[in-house]
C-alpha cells in the first residue's frame, strides 16, 4: 500500500506542513498540490465543495506525493466511509466533544475487526494499492476537532480512545466557545492557555497535535512548541493575497488622478 507520508514525518519527530482548499477546482488543486506541501485538507464542512468536486480534487492531488486529507461535514458514517473509498489519505472530523464522539470516529474509520468500517474501497484502491484493505486501518490518520468547552472537560477521556490518531485544533470555534474573539492567530489568553492545554495532554497520551493557522509565522511558533501539523491559510487566501499585492503595487504605481475640470 502506498505510504502514507504524515505517519513517516511524525515518527521521524517532524511538523507536517499541511494547505487548505477551500475552491472546488481539479486545476487550482493540482496547482497547490505541486507547490511542496506536505499535505493538502479538502474542506468539506465550510465553504462549497461537495462531493464530487472532492473527488477531482482527490485525484488532482494524487498527481503528485502530497497527502490527501479530507475535513469532513460532520461525525456521520455514510460520509467518513464514502470519503475514504475515494482515496482520502487521512479525516479531519470537527466537533469531537466526547469520548463516544471519538470512539465513534474511531469505528468507522476502520475496518473489522479495529472497527465497522463498511467494505468498498472503490478508487482508494487504484490511489492507495491492491493491498489497501490489509493495510488501510494502520495507514489512514484520522483527526478529532478539538474546539469546545464540552471537548476541554473531556480532553483526556477523548484522547484516550485507542486508535485515535490525531486531535485539529480550530482555533476560532474553541476562542468563541470560551467566549474569546474568534480568531485563528492572535487569540485571547484564556483560548491560548487552552491550546497549550490540549497540546501537553496530547502529548502525553501519545497523540499527534495539529492546528489551523492564517500565516507562516503562527505556524512556526506553533511548531516550536510541539504541534506536529500546522495548516496554513489556504487556495482562496492565497490568491486573494497574492491579487492584493499586486493591486497594492499597481495603484501605487500610477500618475494622480486630474482635480476638478469639467469634460
Amino acid at each position: 500500500m502506498r505510504e502514507n507520508r504524515l505517519r513517516h514525518i511524525w515518527k521521524s519527530g517532524g511538523t507536517a506542513v499541511n494547505g487548505w482548499l477551500a475552491i472546488p477546482n481539479g486545476f487550482a488543486t493540482e496547482t497547490m498540490a505541486h507547490q511542496g506541501w506536505d499535505s493538502l485538507t479538502i474542506d468539506m464542512q465550510h465553504g462549497v465543495v461537495d462531493y464530487q468536486a472532492m473527488l477531482a480534487m482527490l485525484q488532482a492531488i494524487s498527481t503528485t506525493d502530497t497527502v490527501p486529507i479530507v475535513r469532513v461535514p460532520w461525525l456521520e458514517p455514510g460520509i467518513l466511509m464514502k470519503t475514504l473509498d475515494a482515496g482520502a489519505y487521512g479525516v479531519i472530523c470537527p466537533m469531537i466533544n466526547t469520548r463516544e464522539d471519538a470512539q465513534k470516529l474511531v469505528d468507522w474509520t476502520h475496518y473489522a475487526p479495529r472497527g465497522v468500517r463498511s467494505f468498498g474501497p472503490i478508487r482508494a484502491l487504484l490511489y492507495g494499492g491492491a493491498d489497501y484493505p490489509q493495510h488501510a486501518n494502520d495507514t489512514i490518520v484520522a483527526f478529532a476537532m478539538i474546539e469546545t468547552a464540552q471537548a476541554l472537560d473531556n480532553l483526556d477521556a477523548i484522547l484516550s480512545v485507542e486508535g485515535l490518531d490525531a486531535i485539529y485544533i480550530g482555533p476560532s470555534d474553541l476562542s468563541l466557545s470560551l467566549g474569546c474573539t474568534p480568531t485563528l492567530d492572535d487569540v485571547d489568553p484564556k483560548a491560548a492557555q487552552a491550546i497549550d492545554h490540549i497540546l501537553e495532554r496530547a502529548r502525553a497520551h501519545g497523540v499527534v497535535a495539529g492546528i489551523h493557522n492564517a500565516g507562516p509565522e503562527s505556524a512556526l511558533r506553533r511548531q516550536a512548541k510541539g504541534f506536529q501539523l500546522v495548516t496554513v491559510s489556504s487556495d482562496a487566501r492565497l490568491i486573494a493575497a497574492g491579487a492584493q499585492q499586486v493591486m497594492a503595487k499597481m495603484r501605487s504605481g500610477q500618475p494622480p488622478k486630474a482635480s476638478g475640470g469639467s469634460y
